[in-house]
């Protein structure tokens, strides 16, 4: 099983597809979405997203996870 990973900013869609895991940084600590993972709403902070082994630096950010399906709203570095 996968997730649906959506990544955007204001302008573009900076990643989309499917991944294994996702890492983020949020407001109490790094943490990790995997497949069926708990629904989840967070703030992100200055830091990487790491989709599988992509990273995409970021500012800042929201992150919301249900069903598989992850989407992240950030401002890019």
């Amino acid at each position: 099983m996968l997730l649906n990973v959506s990544i955007l900013n204001l302008s573009k869609i900076v990643f989309e597809g499917q991944a294994g895991r996702v890492i983020v940084s949020g407001e109490e600590g790094v943490f990790e979405i995997l497949p069926f993972h708990k629904r989840i709403m967070s703030r992100l902070i200055t830091g990487s997203v790491i989709v599988d082994q992509q990273s995409i630096p970021i500012r800042r950010g929201v992150l919301k996870a249900d069903q598989n399906n992850v989407t992240i709203i950030l401002e890019e570095r």
